[in-house]
């Protein structure tokens, strides 16, 4: 009997059509980049040579110091500020964009799902569009005032946490729910009983997470005036004074670095140790319990006491900080400007003539963002295993069990050096590395996607070194115990387990790169933003409405093909 062959899988999957399109994506943003004209401006060298050799000596003067403490606090209270509001906006918004709520309220009817969907659609605009955007709107109806900074935080970030709330309630187990419905109970107080406390470490997590990107987004503010340490940065570097400059990127860095720690160490001990959880396969999580980290059931009440009461003190310290005056809100004065900003935006001014223009800077506005996170993610994979405490310290899974002192000490040499130019990388906003970029560069698409890959590469390499961290160490263990060699053991066992993951956060962080090439344009790297500011300068709304909506369309398309090709990462083996 003769032997049948076992069919070969074809090699033409849904995979590998991904692979091919990403790869064409990046083939036509290098083009679109300009590498092959000029594009090096070397008479920037010894600026730049300047610029960095001014780290080793900042300013430490005592009249300095002081008003880098007092922008720091202002930084600090915008970011907590920012944040509080918009989780609980983003908390009541989240409930009512969740298919969980539509089809608990009205099961049998159609028209619930589309009622959510609408809604989401609806939460959609003001998340596509940069907070800087929405500071410099606000400039213009309040004037310079700490309100700027809040709302300008506070709208877009609260459509964001709806959206990442409403996924987490969608993907929470509904089993319970249903028992609680099908006996009568109403449907908030069903949600409130079953999804909320299964999902509360997610939404917790994510907070946290939020609060750091609340941080960033402070300092970027201060570029436009709002106060803080983006205020102060751009007066250095338009002076020059580079001292004072790496003074306040010292005094950022330091921040991030605390809100980093005292959030790790929150999120550790509530047994929720990964800042964003994109739930590629959501398992049975461990309880706060059964943490390695909590030692008895006391330390989980002890966290959220501890928590709960720095809460208290420190959001009510940080509104009054601000000093804002949230009467601007409704005053006259500012129904007046939105009335007169309306009749200014309406009709748009869409004129045929200059439809290829909008399209070519549609197109470089894409090439900026492929280009930054192709950068951001390869440079956050390379820094991910260093930066993770579980690869390369002693007794990690690719160091020997027997080290001597010299793997030792050259293992904490990565590991303290990795994340510490992570922590650079993310503390510092995009257009001031935009600015640098553009030192040695001539304007366009290639100094924002460095600038945006750099800021997104600390981003990444610090989520992608959680994955590594938070990963099953039981296969690869039994590896290393059977004398596997470190690059099988790399390749073979912790590749395989993490990199899915990685792909996931890249392209959700994908979609953050688009929304962020409009401040970068604003100092000049090209793109829609640069548009956007000549548009905003000359107090052009009625242009101004047609480009936000193409990068809005941009937005939404990039929101899409993100959204299925981690779909795709989801059904994944």
């Amino acid at each position: 009997m003769a032997s049948r062959s076992v069919p070969r899988p074809s090699l033409w999957t849904t995979r590998t059509q991904w692979f091919l399109l990403m790869l064409g994506a990046i083939g036509c943003s290098v083009f679109t980049a300009g590498f092959q004209q000029d594009w090096l401006n070397l008479q920037g060298l010894p600026q730049l040579g300047q610029f960095f050799r001014a780290s080793l000596h900042p300013d430490l003067s005592p009249a300095f110091l002081q008003l880098t403490w007092n922008a720091s606090l202002v930084t600090l209270a915008f970011a907590v500020c920012g944040t509080f509001l918009s989780v609980i906006l983003g908390l009541v918004g989240g409930v009512l964009i969740s298919e969980v709520w539509w089809q608990s309220v009205f099961p049998r009817w159609a028209a619930g799902r589309f009622s959510g969907q609408g809604l989401r659609s609806i939460l959609s605009v003001p998340r596509a569009i940069h907070e800087l955007i929405w500071g410099l709107f606000f400039v213009n109806l309040f004037g310079l005032d700490p309100l700027v900074g809040i709302v300008a935080i506070v709208v877009p970030y609260s459509a964001i946490v709806s959206k990442v709330f409403s996924e987490l309630l969608d993907e929470t187990p509904r089993e319970p729910l249903n028992a609680l419905l099908n006996s009568g109970v109403p449907p908030l107080t069903a949600l409130l009983y079953t999804l909320f406390p299964q999902a509360a470490l997610d939404l917790i997590s994510y907070s946290f997470y939020r609060f750091e990107c609340s941080l960033r987004s402070a300092a970027v503010l201060g570029i436009i005036g709002a106060g803080g340490l983006g205020y102060q940065i751009m007066l250095s570097l338009q002076s020059l004074r580079y001292e004072q400059l790496w003074t306040l990127f010292y005094a950022l860095i330091l921040l991030n670095s605390l809100v980093d720690l005292t959030s790790a160490l929150l999120r550790h001990r509530l047994g929720a140790p990964t800042r964003l959880d994109l739930n590629l396969r959501r398992g049975v999580r461990q309880s706060p319990q059964s943490s390695p980290l909590l030692f008895w059931r006391g330390k989980l009440q002890h966290s959220l006491t501890l928590a709960g009461l720095g809460a208290i003190v420190l959001i009510p310290f940080c509104f009054w900080y601000v000093g804002a005056d949230y009467s601007k809100l409704w005053s006259p004065r500012t129904l007046t400007l939105l009335a007169e900003v309306g009749q200014a935006a309406f009709p748009p001014n869409f004129q045929l003539a200059q439809l290829p223009e909008l399209i070519r800077l549609c197109l470089e506005t894409i090439a900026m963002s492929v280009l930054a996170i192709t950068l951001a993610g390869l440079g956050g994979i390379l820094l991910s295993f260093p930066a993770a405490h579980n690869i390369f310290l002693p007794g990690g899974l690719l160091q020997p069990f027997k080290t001597g002192w010299f793997s030792q000490g050259a293992g904490w040499l990565l590991l303290i050096g990795s994340r510490l130019l992570l922590l650079l990388f993310r503390s510092i906003p995009a257009p001031i590395w935009a600015l640098v970029c553009l030192f040695v560069l001539f304007p366009g698409v290639l100094p924002g996607a460095i600038a945006l890959g750099i800021h997104n590469w600390g981003i990444l390499g610090r989520l992608m070194a959680e994955v590594n961290e938070n990963l099953d160490q039981r296969p690869i263990v039994a590896l290393k115990a059977q004398g596997t060699p470190a690059a099988l053991l790399f390749l073979y066992g912790i590749l395989p387990l993490t990199f899915t993951r990685f792909l996931a956060y890249i392209l959700y962080r994908w979609e953050v790169c688009t929304r962020e090439t409009v401040i970068v344009g604003l100092v000049g790297a090209g793109g829609l933003g640069r548009l956007v500011s000549e548009q905003l300068s000359s107090f052009s709304y009625s242009s101004l409405i047609v480009t936000l909506s193409g990068f809005v369309v941009i937005t939404f398309g990039v929101d899409w093909i993100s959204r299925i090709a981690r779909r795709l990462l989801r059904g994944s083996p």
